[in-house]
């Protein structure tokens, strides 16, 4: 028997969000596969650059009416949505939130280049903080704390993701970094195209790192304690992109390279075998957001 198409497109994208799904126990891992294949298969269809723009957009439209389905005992059309569909209906999942991740992924059909840290914040939100919302409801929480920490967390992991993914979405004629803070340090948006590598480019970059580091330590102290240990997975992400970040930081922020910064094999499964390692003994103290 063929696994859930959902599971395969989970593995083949290894990622570093299906990595934190290995602390989860079954039930909960499938519903976090099924939702994070169907986050990707948007995500993937913004970014089809063979694809024309309205083209995109009508496809995405079609990807938010057949969420609806799921959400509203309908049958959707999709093979990751009619997987996803009991998952929604397990753990309560709504619809006005598959929206808000749409509405953040078509942004990516219009908007090029940032203005201001509010306006990245704002698409973070949508397109990361949106997904943490909905993962915490598969995770399981008592404290209603746990929203306020799963949108500081998703910015934090998104912030890092724009850092790294530097060169990649200019290749696609995307700049993130806020435009603020490149006239700021004197940046132009042509140099970022053009991969250029400088140190005020270093110096831009490293104040967009400033905000990711405030957002993870929110998320730090806002987790609540009694939430922590079903936070498990959540945790991992947090300390795999905290690892990242350093990386990044020590790099000083040279994104201009072919190959992506990534964390080696070895250094995820010591971050696994750590938080598996607190989360058994209930040293549950967060790797992430520290000085």
């Amino acid at each position: 028997m063929s696994p859930p198409v959902s599971q395969s497109i989970t593995r083949k994208s290894a990622s570093n969000l299906a990595l934190a799904f290995v602390l989860l126990p079954r039930e909960k891992r499938d519903g976090m596969a099924a939702l994070y294949a169907c986050c990707r298969e948007v995500d993937d269809v913004a970014d089809e650059e063979s694809a024309p723009v309205e083209r995109r957009r009508e496809r995405l439209a079609a990807w938010r009416e057949d969420i609806r389905k799921a959400c509203e005992h309908g049958s959707p059309d999709f093979p990751v949505n009619q997987e996803l569909k009991p998952v929604i209906a397990r753990y309560r999942l709504p619809f006005a939130l598959f929206d808000l991740l749409i509405r953040g992924v078509e942004m990516d059909l219009d908007v090029k280049h940032y203005e201001t840290f509010a306006d990245l914040e704002n698409y973070c939100y949508r397109v990361a903080s949106v997904v943490g919302l909905l993962s915490i409801e598969i995770f399981g929480y008592h404290n209603p704390g746990c929203r306020d920490y799963a949108v500081y967390l998703g910015k934090a992991l998104q912030f890092t993701n724009i850092l790294r993914d530097v060169r990649t979405d200019a290749e696609r004629g995307r700049v993130y970094l806020p435009r603020e803070e490149l006239e700021r340090c004197q940046v132009r948006p042509e140099e970022i195209l053009n991969f250029e590598y400088s140190a005020r480019f270093r110096q831009a970059a490293a104040r967009v790192a400033e905000h990711a580091r405030d957002f993870y330590r929110k998320a730090r102290q806002t987790l609540p304690q009694e939430d922590r240990r079903s936070m498990g997975a959540a945790e991992l992400m947090g300390s795999v992109y905290w690892r990242l970040l350093q990386k990044l930081e020590a790099q000083q922020f040279n994104v201009f390279e072919p190959a992506l910064t990534r964390l080696s094999k070895l250094q995820k499964l010591f971050l696994i075998f750590r938080t598996w390692y607190r989360l058994s003994t209930g040293a549950l103290v967060p790797n992430y957001g520290t000085p």
